[in-house]
């Protein structure tokens, strides 16, 4: 008798990822890129169109938290596309710095176009892999041709943005024709999230996960939105804390400041007062000279005009003004 699919089977969907950047179209489908993993235990993971690493760093803790015996390789050329925007080699390399001490043991980066990196492939040999690189329908159906020869006979794939429809996004039109070909599953939530079982030999966990999806689609999904909205609602809330003490640190850096401005505005104050004591104290002491000199010169006066000399000086010119009529 098959086991049915049991959510509660998968506690790793409530894990908390260790990697979340700014790039935020695969945050809601984290929960389920743990549990896939749970699910497939592939012994190979590609993925193709990394970006920053959201989801291919999700698909690596979940190998290390469930201690499978995995290998995974990103696949991408880190220079970006007019979907995913421009960008320059920093990208790949504060990838590169989170990437490298954590997963390398099973991990690889591979900075190549993805034909490019078919010949590292066999027929075959991978159980999962992750199509989201451009995201127009020839280039998807592209990717999807080249690469179907590479999935093993348990192989899935996994199709972002099937639920993007601008900017010439042709993800849901390549979903609509080959989803009816294979058994599989959309996550419609978020920018869609497409599941195909496209290797013709379902392991029991998977084969159990989808013919779940087809009778509780509703249910299925509401379980996975929920947990990826608790990621995305604690990443704001994570951004908001950092703001809040960054704030506050501002403000306390602008107290130091003020404080600052105020003792030196202090200082210069009680520099300029005691300069106006010290040249008030100066005023007073030349004033004091000056009084004390005019009183010397007028007792010099009064000794002058005592003197028998004054007196027969001022008799004489009185009486040389009396003949002078």
């Amino acid at each position: 008798m098959n086991r049915p699919f049991n959510l509660l089977d998968y506690s790793i969907a409530f894990s908390t990822p260790r990697r979340i950047t700014d790039v935020a179209s695969w945050h809601l489908h984290i929960p389920f890129a743990f549990v896939i993993m749970a699910m497939l235990k592939p012994k190979q993971f590609v993925e193709l169109g990394t970006h920053k690493g959201d989801s291919y760093c999700a698909f690596c803790q979940a190998v290390e938290e469930l201690s499978l015996n995995t290998t995974c390789h990103a696949v991408d050329s880190w220079q970006g596309d007019e979907h995913a925007g421009f960008y320059g080699a920093e990208v790949l390399e504060e990838l590169r710095a989170y990437h490298d001490p954590l997963y390398s043991g099973f991990s690889s980066l591979l900075k190549c176009l993805f034909d490019d990196a078919l010949e590292y492939f066999p027929e075959g040999s991978i159980d999962l892999l992750h199509i989201d690189g451009h995201h127009t329908y020839d280039s998807l159906r592209h990717d999807f041709e080249s690469w179907l020869s590479r999935m093993s006979k348990r192989g899935i794939m996994l199709f972002h943005d099937t639920n993007v429809r601008e900017r010439k996004f042709g993800v849901w039109q390549m979903w609509n024709e080959i989803s009816s070909q294979y058994p599989g599953f959309e996550f419609k939530f978020g920018n869609g999230l497409g599941i195909l079982a496209v290797g013709g030999q379902m392991g029991e966990d998977v084969r159990a996960f989808l013919e779940y999806g087809k009778e509780h689609e509703t249910v299925l999904s509401r379980f996975f939105y929920h947990l990826g909205t608790k990621i995305e609602l604690d990443l704001q809330k994570d951004t908001l804390s950092k703001q809040v003490y960054q704030l506050e640190n501002t403000l306390l850096v602008r107290d130091k400041e003020a404080e600052e401005r105020l003792r030196r505005n202090a200082a210069i104050i009680e520099e300029k007062d005691r300069q106006l004591r010290d040249l008030q104290a100066a005023q007073d002491r030349q004033l004091k000279e000056i009084v004390t000199l005019l009183e010397e010169k007028n007792l010099q006066l009064d000794e002058i005009h005592a003197s028998k000399g004054w007196r027969w000086l001022t008799r004489y010119r009185k009486m040389k003004a009396f003949f002078a009529f």
